[in-house]
């Protein structure tokens, strides 16, 4: 008998390993700005700050899962979740400090911050009553579209379907009739199937069922209040939902671009017109010799920099034309790799030894 309950409680033990090892997943996830008018900027500033060289460089996070508890490491950051002690632990890699907040104690700053902003707005002055709100006379309009091209590629070791999520807003104004859209596409290689990904997923669900506690009542009621004050966001979320339904599969590769569209388009995918090849960043010397040129009197310099301003131009304009590409603001590509359900260190889901602990900041939640 003894030998029996011996061998039961190895088993139980064994059991339980087993049972939060089977749990345990990681990834790697990589993203990086690749294009658009906002990189071009970044890249000039660049001639000058080398914060904003590190603009377009690629940001690796690693992503680890054990149970409840989910850590993101970053080069200069570790964010850490626990569900069962409901709480977030925020380390600064850069700094050498940590601090935790439960959810309890965020729910408190949001609803004391909430109560501080009504506060506020009481002290201000009331607006007369015949004072017009420009927002009233804007009519917005949303349509979400989801398009399964049938191609297929090996993706991060796997096979992965495209899937091109678009989505666009136009907004009126019913005074002037003047409009202007902007517009999102997401062009998503997903993956039918990862080993551990759906604990991954449940995870997140239930992260963002505590995350809307947290939030609050409030915090629900005002988006319903936005959607009301635009019934065509009501319309659209409907859309959404139903074209959402649409893809199967687990994200491997997104190359998500954003920017005004003409007429309200949507704007191309990635794999369908690619991006012109970006222009090469101005050195400061560069910057400093066109300085120099335009301070020049009685227009010495600029007749060839009139010249190259209009070949940029018309080459930019015939670039634009072939390619098809709206003014795009920004591309972003964000791709996962390195799915791994091998066992999990629990340091991961620790703040590293010898950072100082200190109290959360304010506004942070």
């Amino acid at each position: 008998m003894s030998r029996f309950r011996n061998l039961t409680g190895l088993y139980c033990v064994l059991a339980t390993a087993l049972a939060a090892h089977a749990a345990d997943f990681s990834y790697q996830q990589t993203t990086q700005v690749t294009g658009g008018s906002v990189l071009q900027m970044m890249k000039m500033a660049g001639a000058f700050s080398s914060q904003a060289r590190k603009a377009g460089e690629p940001i690796t996070t690693t992503v680890y899962l054990q149970g409840n508890r989910k850590a993101t490491v970053s080069q200069d950051s570790i964010e850490i979740i626990d569900l069962d002690k409901e709480a977030v632990t925020h380390v600064d890699l850069l700094k050498h400090t940590w601090y935790t907040l439960t959810f309890a104690e965020m729910r408190a700053r949001m609803e004391a911050a909430r109560a501080k902003a009504e506060k506020a707005e009481k002290k201000q002055a009331p607006a007369p009553q015949n004072a017009s709100n420009p927002d009233n006379n804007v009519q917005a309009s949303f349509d979400v579209k989801v398009r399964n091209t049938g191609a297929h590629k090996a993706v991060s070791g796997v096979d992965a379907n495209e899937s091109i999520l678009t989505m666009t807003m136009t907004a009126t104004d019913t005074k002037t009739q003047q409009s202007g859209a902007i517009g999102i596409t997401n062009d998503m290689w997903l993956a039918p199937e990862i080993p551990g990904y759906a604990a991954l997923s449940d995870f997140d669900r239930r992260y963002a069922e505590k995350m809307a506690y947290v939030m609050g009542i409030g915090a629900g009621q005002d988006f319903t209040a936005m959607l009301m004050a635009h019934p065509g966001a009501t319309e659209a979320m409907g859309k959404m939902v139903v074209e959402m339904q649409k893809l199967h599969g687990i994200p491997v590769l997104q190359i998500m671009r954003m920017g005004p569209t003409p007429d309200g388009k949507p704007i191309p995918a990635a794999s369908e017109v690619p991006l012109p090849p970006p222009s090469p960043s101005p050195s400061g010397g560069d910057l400093a010799k066109q300085a120099f040129v335009n301070s020049l009197p009685f227009g010495f310099g600029h007749k060839k920099k009139d010249q190259d301003q209009n070949a940029n131009q018309n080459g930019g304009a015939n670039g634009s034309a072939q390619s098809g590409v709206a003014a795009i603001l920004m591309e972003t590509q964000i791709s996962s790799s390195n799915f791994s359900s091998a066992p999990i260190d629990g340091s991961h889901f620790e703040a590293p030894a010898g950072m100082k602990q200190i109290t959360a900041p304010d506004g942070a939640f």
